[in-house]
């Protein structure tokens, strides 16, 4: 959001002329003007050392304005820039209360609006999208973060004409480039993504992201001159080491979906180095160890009456790539169920309490910290967050993956949530993430050690759960779903108390938008290429296979 603020300060940084009068009236409005001038010194500064990563230095000269000019709403404003990626609720407060002291700043909304969404609250998020664009009907970057939340509130139909209107506006916008052929792969329509994807790549246009998208509208058979374009891109440092990422991830999925398995593995290799992610195992495992500790069967069945009764919540976790969209998708093509993606409320309501804070050497005394009214107060909330996506569903699915981290918390929250359990080939698991470009939040992945590490702790924390919840986390196990599609399609739909609905067999014929990595797969039938995929690349992952240790399946 930065890369914004020049727009926001013009309206700001303009110290009036010093007033020629003597009169007490124009002393006061000299020395009003020289704290204003001093003021825009300061925060001028403060914006150079937030993008030289100075940002304590910036923060602490932000406050000094706020000392000398409460509520001074460009220093609020860069607050929240500030705790971006760090702190979300303190940008959200930040940025609520720039927009409270200057409500005709665009930016402002715009800024408010897409953390809003990056914590899953859509409503306020298109809200202030809404406002901004009502200020400034021609700012692309609202149009575009707006057809972003229609996207990822199920409405990828009505992000379309807002990413067209933003390629009207400029062209060559780059998140309105890549925005429209999301949203049109959102919607399973990969061959129109796909032309726009090679047009923004002509235009030199966020080549790298642009390449990687546009490798995975489809498989391909046979080589295509895409590969040769790409590894072309790879000889120049100008693309950075984000745009290098990416760029070595499409080589590789491409060079795997020609069977050229040691090439695509070498780029994949390279890709996840690039990328420069580093995953504090140690500290995970404490925090592993404290979840454990804390979270005892005696605990939850003392608190199990504080909680909300309803039955509509169901959460699907386990590991990224483990099955969790396939079956969502299978879910929620009946009738009564409602897949509402990935949300990520359960893990906001989990920062709040300290329960997800990795530092957080006191888990049991954050737990002890939840009354039986904060219990119910959080629980209703939750529901009527859940409910405002779909009113009238019996079932309401978060497949949010790394829910696995807070089953606890959900058994708090909801007794009667069910809870499906997405477990894949703990070698095939690892593979399939090891071979995305995901962000920093999945850097355990980035390593191959490293990754077989972690899931060593996944799978220790759900045993756990499992003995906390006996009997109520149902496992749904990938290659026993491939394996027996309509079988266990109806396991799941009798776990969720349903009566079975045929339309959960053709579950990649839904409409509406599709989120995920998994696009294009879920809009396939169900097929076993995936099973055992890791015998392609075994001798490329022994330090993966030697991590896993007896978890390996070998």
């Amino acid at each position: 959001m930065s890369n914004r603020l020049p727009p926001a300060w013009a309206k700001h940084l303009r110290t009036p002329p010093s007033p020629k009068s003597a009169s007490p009236k124009a002393a006061s409005s000299k020395a009003r003007s020289h704290r204003s001038h001093a003021d825009d010194l300061l925060l001028r500064q403060a914006l150079e050392w937030q993008q030289a990563v100075r940002l304590s230095e910036a923060e602490e000269l932000c406050h000094r304005v706020l000392a000398r000019t409460p509520n001074h709403p460009l220093a609020l404003y860069i607050l929240g820039t500030l705790g971006l990626d760090f702190d979300d609720e303190k940008s959200l407060r930040y940025f609520a209360r720039a927009v409270a002291e200057d409500p005709q700043n665009p930016y402002y909304h715009l800024s408010l609006g897409e953390t809003y969404l990056k914590v899953s609250e859509f409503t306020p998020a298109i809200q202030h999208f809404q406002y901004a664009l009502e200020l400034k009907p021609d700012l692309v970057e609202a149009l575009c973060a707006l057809g972003d939340a229609y996207n990822a509130f199920d409405k990828g139909e009505m992000a379309l004409p807002l990413f067209e209107k933003a390629l009207r506006i400029d062209r060559n916008h780059p998140v309105a480039r890549l925005g429209l052929p999301r949203a049109l792969a959102s919607l399973g329509r990969m061959d129109e993504a796909a032309v726009h994807l090679k047009e923004a790549i002509e235009r030199r246009i966020a080549v790298p992201a642009a390449h990687n998208a546009l490798v995975r509208t489809r498989k391909f058979a046979e080589e295509p001159p895409e590969l040769g374009a790409i590894l072309t891109e790879l000889q120049d440092p100008g693309h950075g080491p984000e745009g290098a990422a990416a760029l070595h991830h499409a080589a590789g999925k491409l060079l795997n979906d020609l069977r050229r398995y040691k090439e695509a593995m070498d780029h994949f290799k390279k890709g996840n180095q690039a990328g420069g992610h580093t995953f504090d195992l140690q500290s995970y495992r404490r925090w592993v160890d404290g979840m454990i500790a804390t979270f005892t069967p005696e605990l939850v069945t003392s608190r199990a009456a504080f909680g909300n009764p309803s039955e509509a919540p169901v959460f699907v976790v386990g590991m990224p790539r483990s099955g969790t969209t396939l079956t969502e998708q299978i879910c929620a093509s009946h009738s009564n169920v409602h897949g509402a993606g990935e949300l990520s409320k359960l893990r906001r309501t989990a920062n709040g309490l300290g329960v997800a804070d990795r530092s957080n050497v006191n888990l049991g005394q954050s737990i002890a910290m939840i009354t039986p009214n904060l219990t119910r107060a959080l629980a209703e909330e939750h529901l009527a967050y859940l409910r405002e996506r779909a009113p009238g569903s019996l079932r309401i699915i978060d497949k949010m993956p790394h829910n696995f981290e807070l089953i606890g918390l959900v058994g708090l929250l909801f007794p009667k949530a069910r809870i499906i359990h997405c477990r894949r080939d703990a070698i095939d698991n690892c593979i399939s993430c090891f071979v995305l470009q995901f962000n920093k939040a999945h850097s355990y992945s980035a390593d191959l050690e490293t990754l077989g590490l972690y899931y060593r702790e996944y799978d220790r924390l759900m045993r756990h759960w499992d003995k906390v919840f006996p009997g109520r986390i149902f496992e749904n196990r990938y290659e026993t779903l491939i394996e027996n599609q309509e079988e266990q399609s109806r396991r799941l739909i009798d776990y969720l108390g349903l009566p079975w609905d045929d339309a959960c067999l053709r579950f990649f014929d839904r409409g509406g938008s599709v989120n995920t990595y998994s696009n294009w797969q879920v809009r396939q039938p169900i097929y076993t290429s995936s099973v055992k995929r890791w015998k392609n690349y075994e001798s490329e992952i022994q330090p993966l296979i030697e991590a896993l240790g007896d978890l390996a399946e070998v």
